[in-house]
């Protein structure tokens, strides 16, 4: 694809009231881009259209859930009235859980693929009509390093951010015909208040979520991603040895990854073993 002029593009990004999504709002704004920003809460929207604005960029809000059909109708429409279409669909509305499978809230698994992959597809549905008049198109989905190589206590998250992977493969193509590119972004661990936000935190092994790249940071390898037509970018040195290792030698993730589940759970697995030999004698 060929390189993008950002000045003058009208974007729509969702999840847009904190962390990755709130910063690109701000840096798309400062490269010239026309935002409207989608998210639940309005007293967040009203603080970062306040911070746009007094830095002279363009933004609109509209307060929308990406699982609720009429509010995904909603940002369609307002993007329509704002600024009379759209060019740049950033999919970045999200949520997770940490924890094992086997301890998992069966209605976690679905709230989570609510927003993070039916939400998600929808809101590209409602809003191609206008992709399809809009200016060098293109459809961001915001996924995850373990949305390329699963990790343990990530399930949950990681089975979403791959459905996320296989869908944006099937329609890249699809929608070529109609010059939309669909792009598909991988942080690593990132410095935002997602870990806060999860619906469950079950993990025996915490991620230090602010040892990652900064909001700010993903947002500008977002945009430039965009701005020079590619479509797959993954973050942080850490996510791309990952994802190479696992490209040529899936075997070594998984043995580095069973390892440590042993190390985390090694009182059970003595106790169980000790329970297996008093059984047998």
């Amino acid at each position: 694809m060929p390189r993008r002029n950002l000045a003058g593009l009208r974007v729509l990004v969702t999840g847009a009231s904190q962390g990755i999504g709130r910063a690109l709002c701000v840096v798309a704004a400062k490269k010239g881009c026309k935002v409207l920003a989608a998210a639940r809460s309005q007293p967040l929207l009203g603080e970062l259209a306040a911070e746009v604005r007094a830095a002279g960029g363009t933004i609109e809000t509209v307060v929308a859930d990406v699982t609720v059909p009429a509010d995904r109708e909603a940002m369609a429409a307002a993007a329509r009235s704002a600024f009379g279409g759209l060019d740049v669909l950033v999919n970045n509305a999200g949520i997770g859980a940490t924890g094992h499978f086997m301890d998992s809230d069966p209605q976690v698994l679905r709230t989570i693929f609510e927003t993070n992959f039916f939400g998600l597809i929808e809101t590209t549905r409602a809003c191609l009509p206008l992709l399809r008049e809009g200016v060098t198109p293109a459809i961001v989905n915001i996924s995850s390093v373990v949305g390329r190589r699963a990790l343990p206590a990530r399930s949950l998250y990681s089975a979403s951010k791959f459905a996320v992977a296989g869908f944006s493969e099937a329609i890249r193509a699809e929608l070529a015909k109609d010059g939309i590119q669909v792009v598909v972004v991988s942080p690593g661990l990132t410095q935002t208040n997602f870990s806060k936000n999860m619906l469950e935190q079950k993990a025996r092994m915490q991620m230090d979520h602010m040892r990652g790249m900064t909001s700010e940071e993903v947002a500008e390898a977002t945009l430039k991603a965009i701005a020079a037509g590619k479509t797959e970018v993954t973050l942080t040195l850490k996510g791309k040895l990952l994802v190479l290792v696992n490209r040529f030698a899936p075997w070594v993730v998984d043995l580095f990854a069973r390892k440590k589940v042993r190390e985390l759970f090694a009182e059970e697995i003595a106790a169980r073993e000790k329970r297996r030999a008093a059984a047998a004698s």
